[in-house]
């Protein structure tokens, strides 16, 4: 088998997000007074950690005056309302049951903070994932490969046979610097186009389409 292991970012990868985030980042914006965003607007906005997310969703981002208190507020919001909207993507847990049944190692990495990791990965994917790293004092959000090589130390996973699958330009530089492959899929947060444009070993429209990629 040429992969003995995966890493699967989270938000827009295996877990359908964006309603949960987008109701958190306009909670506080409206609040504050301030303008809110679409879905879309939003799922530009996502995928390098959640100061940057609010940095691109709050005007003047970290110029505000208010950021730092809009920032903590969001932070102390999302957490207990990060399962309300938020679902696994069609597909995605029989696809994890599978590499389960060929001994394949399944890990989680992402921006979100570490507690929210661990918490949503325990919530959806019971008994599935041997390792859920998040953005952790210490450790440098993606694209640095910081989590990347801690899930494989926590996991026992040889790099060169690890797959990292996810769904926008900083998972594609993120395996990159990690030094392992990667795969993106469509169905998450980034178009096409954009990732057309990525290292990667192919684009997939469909989880199942993952398992062709294994053997």
């Amino acid at each position: 088998m040429k992969y003995e292991a995966i890493l699967f970012d989270m938000d827009g990868t295996i877990l359908d997000t964006l309603e949960d985030l987008t109701d958190a980042v306009n909670h506080v914006l409206k609040g504050n007074g301030e303008p809110v965003h679409t879905m879309d607007e939003i799922r530009s906005f996502v995928g390098n950690g959640m100061k940057k997310l609010m940095e691109r969703a709050v005007p003047g981002g970290a110029g505000h005056p208010d950021f730092d208190r809009m920032f903590k507020e969001y932070q102390e919001y999302y957490p207990p309302h990060s399962r309300i909207k938020t679902k696994p993507y069609d597909g995605i847990l029989n696809v994890m049951d599978e590499c389960s049944r060929r001994g394949i190692k399944l890990g989680i990495v992402s921006n979100k903070q570490q507690p929210a990791v661990k918490e949503l990965a325990e919530y959806y994917f019971p008994d599935r994932v041997m390792a859920a790293v998040g953005d952790a004092e210490g450790r440098e959000v993606k694209p640095a490969p910081d989590a990347c090589m801690e899930a494989m130390k926590q996991m026992g996973a040889d790099p060169d046979k690890t797959l990292y699958i996810g769904d926008s330009d900083v998972d594609a530089l993120t395996a990159q610097n990690s030094g392992i492959d990667c795969l993106l899929v469509t169905w998450g947060f980034r178009g096409r186009e954009l990732l057309e444009k990525q290292t990667c070993i192919g684009l997939i429209d469909r989880p199942e389409e993952i398992l062709s990629y294994l053997s």
